[in-house]
């Protein structure tokens, strides 16, 4: 191996390797990777990888300054409810 290649951080992680760089569990990980409120991953075979940039760029997008700035855009790891636009549902008699 190259010795400047060496000192080079890795670009992509696993699931449990992004989960740790990111203070996380696993598990919440994946929930966010399941309702679509996490980082952007990618699928490499069978293998679900991050992007330390795209890891970095969706814990930039919760930055807020102060309690009183309008909540961050990361999303928590649950299924979120219908858009206030969706159709509604008929009601049955």
């Amino acid at each position: 191996m190259r010795p400047d290649l060496a000192v080079l951080p890795p670009r992509y992680l696993r699931t449990k390797e992004a989960a740790t760089f990111l203070s996380l569990s696993a598990r919440t990980l994946e929930k966010h990777r399941t309702y679509g409120t996490g980082p952007a991953y990618h699928k490499l075979g069978g293998r679900v990888v991050y992007s330390v940039d795209d890891l970095t760029a969706w814990v930039a997008r919760g930055s807020v300054t102060s309690t009183s700035d309008p909540r961050g855009q990361v999303l928590p790891a649950k299924r979120m409810t219908a858009s206030p636009h969706a159709v509604p549902a008929r009601a049955t008699r």
